[in-house]
C-alpha cells in the first residue's frame, strides 16, 4: 500500500516562508494526482493544492493562491508545497495525499500522510 510520509513543518514568522514535501519510499508517485490539504484546530480539512501526474496542471484554494506553489520532481518521487508570506491563518496540520485518477480539491484522495505541523506566529 502507499505510504506518504510528509516533513518540513514547523514554527515560522509572519510573512516567512516554509517548504513542506511529501514522498513514498516503496512506490513511485509517477502516476498519481497529488495534492496538499490542511486543517485547523475546530475547523473542516481544506484542500489547499493539487498537481496533476504530469505536473501540467495545478489547482489552489483562493486562500492559498499566489502565496503557494504546488511542484514536483518525479525523479526524487517527492511532491512540494512552497509556501510564502504565511499568516497566522495557515496555522494547521498539512496532509499531503495521493489518487491514481481523481484530480481536484475535495477529500477524494485514497491515500493520505500522517500530517506535519505548520504554526505561524506573529
Amino acid at each position: 500500500q502507499l505510504q506518504l510520509v510528509e516533513s518540513g513543518g514547523g514554527l515560522v514568522q509572519l510573512g516567512g516562508s516554509l517548504r513542506l514535501s511529501c514522498t513514498a519510499s516503496r512506490f513511485s508517485l509517477d502516476f498519481y494526482t497529488m495534492a496538499w490539504f490542511r486543517q485547523a484546530p475546530g475547523k473542516e480539512r481544506e484542500g489547499v493544492s493539487c498537481i496533476s501526474s504530469s505536473g501540467s496542471s495545478r489547482a489552489y484554494a483562493d486562500s492559498v493562491k499566489g502565496r503557494f506553489t504546488i511542484f514536483r520532481d518525479n525523479a526524487k518521487n517527492t511532491v512540494y508545497l512552497q509556501m510564502n508570506s504565511l499568516e497566522a491563518e495557515d496555522t494547521a496540520v498539512y496532509y499531503c495525499a495521493a489518487d491514481a485518477s481523481y484530480y481536484g480539491l475535495a477529500g477524494l484522495y485514497d491515500y493520505w500522510g500522517q500530517g506535519t505541523q505548520v504554526t505561524v506566529s506573529s
